[in-house]
């Protein structure tokens, strides 16, 4: 096998890392909805990490092929570690799911129930199709609603669809004003900031579309899970 292949393949090795590490990382997940250290550090992820060494102490040494072996088994591992997680997830929030409808979620929180069971069946459909990376997404965001409910429901909405500036006035500072968003409309620099890339001209942050979904970051450590209704009380 050349070098230029190998090269090729160690350079997908390392990114073939399981993708719900990832997401922990850059969101803290596990930390905030338990995910025990069994899911993520399971025997294909750690497998994996094996091979990587080997992979890499190998080409070092200039064994080209056997460099190229060991990056083809930690990326069959590492795809078999996020196999692993999605199945694990998607078993919780289908557990969580059942707790759900034996404590009457539906009736009393049904937007967020609705929420959390969408994301479940999502979940599902990803898992039918051998697509891990978005039934890993699709099943933690449904443990993340199915999680706070069974801790209370006492949280903030971390979405807002834009309604019509005609009968709403609304507008980032308005939104921004909003007693569960800021409560502060000279913050809506924060919410321009967080969604500037989707707005039709990012550049101005006075032109939001109704029908638009706004991200609400959290800014003083307050919860903030799924989207505004306006019929729920915060």
């Amino acid at each position: 096998m050349s070098r230029k292949i190998t090269l090729v393949l160690i350079v997908s090795m390392l990114f073939a890392v399981p993708v719900f590490a990832e997401y922990e990382e850059e969101t803290g997940v596990e930390e905030e909805i338990g995910i025990p250290n069994r899911i993520r550090d399971n025997n294909f992820f750690l497998e994996s990490i094996r091979l990587t060494r080997l992979a890499q102490e190998t080409f070092e040494y200039g064994d080209y092929d056997a460099s190229a072996g060991f990056a083809e088994e930690a990326i069959r591992y590492a795809q078999l570690s996020d196999e692993f997680i999605a199945d694990q997830l998607i078993g919780e929030a289908g557990r969580r799911l059942n707790w759900a409808n034996s404590n009457d979620i539906a009736n009393t929180y049904p937007y967020d129930y609705n929420d959390g069971k969408d994301y479940y069946e999502k979940s599902i459909i990803s898992q039918t199709i051998s697509d891990w990376e978005t039934a890993i997404f699709w099943a933690i965001k449904s443990i993340e609603i199915f999680t706070m409910l069974e801790e209370g429901g006492d949280y903030l909405p971390r979405q807002y669809i834009v309604r019509s500036w005609a009968v709403y006035r609304d507008c980032l500072w308005n939104i921004a004003g909003y007693s569960w968003v800021y409560g502060d409309p000279y913050k809506w620099r924060i919410l321009y900031e967080a969604n500037r890339s989707r707005m039709p001209q990012p550049n101005n942050p006075d032109l939001i579309e109704q029908g638009m979904i706004l991200e609400i970051p959290s800014i003083s450590g307050e919860s903030r899970l799924g989207t505004w209704y306006p019929d729920r009380s915060y």
